[in-house]
């Protein structure tokens, strides 16, 4: 069974369809590139995917179980978590308590009990520190831990986020655009640290990328987007020669070029 299944999902703003009709299906333990032109509707379909819109038609299952009704919240609690395009991080606070931050779905403790000084607290609060400077350790960002979020490197504010996701204990990271703004070094990296969560964690990842030599490198399977519809899907060999792919990055003529070179090659062969 697919750990995740959208079926036939649409959303629409006024006249505008922005996704249409997307079914996709998410293996387990896989790496899953979602690709396409500006305008897509890739973004869009991961704020459908966590909870922040609405789907218009179609349905999304988490582990076989409808989630497109659920908050954003509860789809957090059941075990997917994600990234942003442009970094949302809680910037005046330290690197540390925005990885706490990210564990608020897991922590047990009542209300008035930091209060009371109540062990059961007090022990809850020391676990959480350890598994947060844990997963900072793990991001290569430890030595930050007591900086403000705002005064870390772009590449290293990157790696907060995805550690702020990782606080939820996800079963389904979704990352949007990993690698955007990142130089060559930083972006071998990422991908060599996507391919080590997956292992590590055993969590599935969708990811949504536009870095062509990342999605071919390290995916499993890529679905292609455009115009809101899926135009292709399959390995990253696969997709990288479909001429619907070539023709929505680079136009028809494009297209028709490459498949014109195609069939003489052939030919010659």
């Amino acid at each position: 069974m697919a750990l995740l299944e959208c079926q036939h999902v649409t959303k629409r703003f006024g006249g505008l369809v922005a996704v249409n009709q997307v079914d996709l299906q998410v293996e387990p333990l896989s790496i899953h590139s979602v690709i396409g032109p500006n305008g897509a509707g890739k973004t869009t379909l991961f704020n459908l995917i966590t909870g922040f819109y609405r789907v218009d038609e179609g349905s999304i299952l988490f582990e076989g179980e409808p989630i497109h009704w659920l908050s954003p919240t509860h789809i957090a609690r059941k075990g997917i978590a994600r990234t942003y395009q442009n970094i949302r991080l809680f910037g005046d606070i330290s690197v540390l308590e925005n990885v706490l931050i990210g564990m608020h779905t897991h922590l047990r403790s009542w209300v008035f009990e930091p209060i009371l000084g109540i062990r059961h607290f007090l022990d809850e609060e020391r676990q959480a520190y350890k598994r947060a400077m844990e997963l900072l350790e793990y991001m290569g960002i430890g030595e930050w831990a007591f900086f403000k979020a705002k005064n870390l490197p772009y590449g290293q504010q990157r790696r907060l986020e995805i550690a702020r996701a990782l606080a939820l204990e996800p079963k389904l990271l979704l990352l949007d655009e990993p690698t955007a703004g990142m130089n060559p070094k930083e972006t071998e990296e990422t991908m060599a640290l996507i391919k080590r969560l997956r292992d590590d964690f055993n969590i599935t990842i969708l990811l949504i990328e536009h870095d062509m030599r990342v999605v071919m490198n390290i995916s499993d399977i890529v679905t292609v987007l455009d115009y809101g519809e899926k135009i292709s899907e399959g390995t990253p060999e696969q997709v990288r020669s479909d001429p619907r792919v070539i023709e929505a990055y680079l136009g028809r003529g494009a297209a028709t070029a490459m498949a014109m070179a195609t069939s003489s090659t052939a030919q010659g062969d």
